[in-house]
This record gives structure tokens, sequence and C-alpha cells, in this order.
């Protein structure tokens, strides 16, 4: 879904990704502005990600050492914890970036921040008490 729209009734360009991690998705929308700043579900960047931590695993692939300019973050955040919303957030991140910027793409591949982590919890089976766990058996 990494494509390039045009906002209706207005001039503002912005570019929208997908970011994904277990069973966390990450709409991000990213617009070229004077000053970074970033909202998730309607909140400000570091009242939803309380913790350092979380702070620093978003913004790590938009602070200088990759990327210089400032940007305009709005994203949407459905699904799993808020340690996974934070990796979806930033994978959603770098996939935008790679779409205004592609010569990023090639750094952020060897660093591996393209990488989507697809675990997820394997589903319960029939017959059994969880996804492998099965009832004890006797012979006799």
């Amino acid at each position: 879904m990494e494509t390039v729209k045009t906002k209706q009734g207005s001039n503002a360009r912005y570019t929208e990704a997908v970011g994904k991690r277990k069973t966390s998705i990450a709409r991000v929308r990213i617009v070229p502005a004077r000053q970074t700043e970033i909202t998730v579900n309607g909140k400000p960047f570091n009242e939803y990600f309380r913790t350092d931590e979380l702070q620093h695993i978003v913004t790590d692939f938009i602070s200088p050492p990759y990327f210089d300019s400032a940007l305009k973050v709005s994203a949407r955040i459905t699904g799993g914890g808020i340690h996974s919303q934070g990796e979806a957030l930033r994978h959603g991140l770098v996939r935008a970036l790679i779409v205004l910027h592609p010569e990023l793409r090639i750094r952020l591949k060897k660093v591996g921040a393209l990488t989507r982590d697809a675990r997820i919890k394997e589903r319960r089976k029939f017959g059994h008490k969880k996804a492998r766990k099965s009832p004890q058996w006797s012979k006799r």
C-alpha cells in the first residue's frame, strides 16, 4: 500500500505506508514539514509511547544518521501490545521514507529496518489443550 496520494480539497501531498509486527498494524502518513511532529491515534507521540525505550524505537530511523529532514507523521495503530505497536510504527515509517527517498533503501535494509516480524500466536488445534500441548496419554 506504499502510494503517494493527494489529500482531498488541499494541495498538500502525503506518503502513506503500512507497517506490521506480530498482530499490530500501523497505517502511517508522512508529510515534509518544518518541524518533526508525530501523532498516534490522535494523541501526541510522547503521550502514546511513554517510555524512552519505545520513543527511541520509533524515532530511530528518522533521526540524523539516516534521515535529516523534518516530517509531520500521523499514524493509526491497531492490535498487539504497546511494544509491538511501536515496532509496527517504525516499520511503517521506514517504508514511507523509502517511497520518498529510494536511495535510503540500501542503508536501511542493511541494518534490518525493513524486516517484518511475522511471529504470531499459533492457533489451538482440536483435541489439544493448547496449540501443541496434548492431553496426558496413558497406555492402559
